[in-house]
């Protein structure tokens, strides 16, 4: 399904693909765009549909057998029932792939809707036999649903049984916890990327995950949280970046707003680890965040409401100044996601990280990217080609030369 716009998508084109050579997707994906560009004119133009949303990301599932490349077209469409079967129609028009012949044929057109509704239907049906069940005191149900889902959603990890969150093995950037009431409390602000250690010393589960995925340690604000990263160093863990609650605080305590701070603080280990291995037990420089005043009231999900309120495609100005995306910026921390902003810091679309590349292939008009995760060399140079100007992100591995590559902090 289209990455730009789901919920507005009403029918998903399918088209069979039969090629007499060897094609790759970007190939594919090309052919489509070029040969039926000004072939229906200005208003069926798919990549001006794609641009406004009437169209989503071309999905290609391919195989390659024999020296020959078959496989299945999937374009979503946000249009009317005419616009889209021409859309379809246009397809079976591309004769050639690259040095290949091509054949496309359209399958069928699927109408998103029916599903949907027959889901509406069935949960409808569930709903209605709730209802002649007795139900406890409404304050009691509240409480136990809350706690009830925070239990559900924790799952296990590895051999060791880890309390992990259900992103830990999909993401590549992973938050590394003390312990399991850490990790309910991160899942209480939906970041679903953390694991626990389960215990002071790491295990070889918790070892095996920093040599596979981009780590951040994340520990109380205590010496204890120190001695945990000492502890993962000797046992020869690889650490990306560390970072900590307010003095005195421990994880499992934080409100949205702390954990935010925290994550914006924290630091590279590259920075700190020669300091480390010649400090001879002396403390390690770790960032020091200020602890929230207490209040009565519980911090809440709609303090990222208020947030998205503060989003510079809500204001009427199209000011290029980029301190104007600091609250997007803070909202995407912890999410593995990112924003595509264009030349007015409109949002053109939100995706999770590991589908930001493949989806700024195929999109055009991205002025500004914002990122939870870090700019690779991959990631730079699609920005490039597709002369994207600033990427904001917490970290980068490249030094794209057109592309300007800004953290959050120095907004």
């Amino acid at each position: 399904m289209g990455k730009i716009s789901p919920v507005s998508i009403k029918y998903i084109i399918h088209a069979s693909l039969e090629l007499t050579g060897v094609a790759d997707r970007p190939d594919i994906i090309g052919a489509v765009f070029g040969q039926t560009e000004g072939l229906l004119g200005s208003d069926l133009e798919l990549r001006e549909l794609q641009k406004s949303g009437r169209i989503g990301r071309i999905d290609v599932k391919i195989e390659t057998r024999g020296g020959r490349t078959s496989g299945e077209i999937l374009l979503p469409s946000a249009m009317g029932k005419a616009e889209t079967a021409i859309i379809a129609a246009s397809l079976e028009t591309i004769e050639r792939v690259g040095p290949c012949d091509s054949k496309i044929k359209v399958t069928k057109i699927e109408d998103v809707r029916i599903s949907k509704r027959n889901q509406i239907l069935e949960r409808a049906k569930q709903l209605l036999a709730a209802l002649i069940i007795e139900l406890p005191d409404s304050q009691a149900l509240t409480q136990a649903l809350s706690e009830d889902v925070r239990i559900l959603e924790v799952t296990e990890y590895g051999k060791d049984r880890l309390p992990a969150g259900p992103a830990i093995e999909t993401d590549e950037e992973i938050i590394l916890v003390e312990g399991r009431a850490d990790v309910v409390n991160l899942m209480r602000y939906g970041i679903k990327n953390v694991v626990a250690m389960k215990g002071a010393r790491p295990s070889e589960t918790v070892i095996a995950l920093t040599k596979t995925k981009t780590v951040t340690v994340f520990v109380d604000g205590d010496r204890g949280g120190e001695l945990i990263i000492r502890g993962l160093v000797d046992a020869g863990a690889e650490l990306d970046f560390v970072t900590r609650a307010p003095d005195g605080k421990e994880v499992e305590e934080l409100t949205l707003k702390e954990i935010n701070k925290s994550m914006r603080a924290r630091i590279a280990w590259e920075q700190i680890k020669g300091d480390f291995k010649n400090n001879n037990g002396a403390p390690i420089a770790m960032p020091r965040i200020e602890a929230e005043p207490d209040t009565d009231e519980e911090p809440q999900a709609t303090e990222t409401s208020a947030r998205r309120q503060e989003r510079p495609e809500q204001r009427s100005s199209g000011s290029s100044d980029l301190k104007s995306l600091k609250p997007m910026a803070d909202e995407i921390v912890g999410t593995r996601g990112a924003f595509m902003l264009d030349e007015k810091f409109g949002v053109i679309g939100r995706v999770p990280v590991k589908e930001l590349e493949e989806t700024l292939k195929n999109l055009d008009g991205v002025h500004t990217i914002i990122m939870d995760g870090t700019v690779d060399s991959r990631l730079a140079k699609t920005a490039e080609d597709k002369d994207v100007k600033y990427i904001i992100a917490p970290s980068s591995t490249a030094k794209p030369r057109r592309t300007k590559v800004l953290t959050p902090d120095s907004l």
